[in-house]
């Protein structure tokens, strides 16, 4: 959600029993107006909150003029303090895919991990039992980095495409009327698309490449793991995931109030493809 409307966007987002307290609106309203002036960003999005078990993660996330480039990412505990976190590398993702369970809450926490490596010495191999140290920190910027592959959302038609490549914020967008809002193929993934590129010419050319230009939600697998409501008399349209549960989206039919926001324990519902 847009840190320059975040008051009304934790207001729409809050049918999920996702809120704050005042005290900490008005930290974020302040703090993330000053992250944008200071790290120079185009716009600032807050992200949501990871659940510790001894103090809460606050995420925050700052965009270039191009929307799709790597966005970089900030966390606070106080909703004041903002520490930027560093990029996520294929080698956090292995190291962190061990880790299970709550997060604590602090940065400096180390988990341990007990792994087999092999030894050689001479002509034999022993293998050896190594405790191997994982930060949290790390971990936080690995979950971060998967949630945002797999749930990060926008609808169709908030983003352009220009024919140099940029992708930037399209002002005309007016919101979706009422019938697409209830579709799953009227909202995207907001990131790099990685299913677009396995499609055929023939189904290509029914595409706009200014606007279809990102994964859409309704061939996600498994297949199922969006719940898609309507409330306050339809003048709201709520997306739920199942696979990363505390990921909302809402979107206002019919005007440009959209976002997302995460709430949870930052664990994945593996077990989702047996509940469908």
């Amino acid at each position: 959600m847009d840190a320059e409307s975040l008051l009304l966007s934790l207001e729409l987002a809050s049918g999920s029993g996702q809120g704050l307290s005042p005290d900490r609106r008005a930290s974020l309203l302040t703090s993330l107006m000053l992250v944008k002036r200071d790290y120079r960003y185009d716009r600032v999005l807050f992200w949501g909150r990871i659940l510790g078990l001894v103090a809460d993660y606050y995420i925050a996330q700052g965009l270039n003029e191009d929307q799709l480039a790597p966005r970089k990412t900030l966390y606070s505990l106080n909703c004041m303090e903002w520490s930027l976190l560093p990029p996520a590398t294929e080698e956090m993702m292995v190291q962190t895919s061990v880790v299970k369970g709550r997060f604590m809450g602090d940065p400096s926490h180390e988990y341990e991990h007990t792994e087999l490596q092999k030894v050689k010495e001479g002509d034999k191999v022993f293998e050896e039992e190594v405790v191997v140290q994982i930060k949290e920190e790390t971990r936080l910027v690995s979950i971060i980095d998967q949630i945002d592959k797999a749930v990060a959302i926008i609808p169709r038609g908030a983003l352009f495409k220009t024919p140099f490549g940029p992708v930037h914020v399209n002002r005309t967008f007016e919101g979706l009327s009422l019938s697409e809002a209830k579709k799953l193929s009227s909202y995207f993934h907001f990131r790099e698309p990685v299913e677009l590129k396995n499609k055929t010419l023939l189904e290509k050319a029914a595409l706009d490449p200014s606007l279809d230009f990102m994964d859409s939600l309704e061939h996600d697998i498994p297949k199922g793991s969006w719940s898609i409501q309507m409330e306050r008399g339809n003048a709201l349209v709520v997306l739920r995931s199942l696979l990363w549960p505390g990921l909302t989206f809402y979107h206002a039919p019919r005007t440009k109030n959209c976002g997302y926001i995460y709430v949870g324990t930052g664990e994945k519902n593996i077990d989702l493809p047996f509940m469908l």
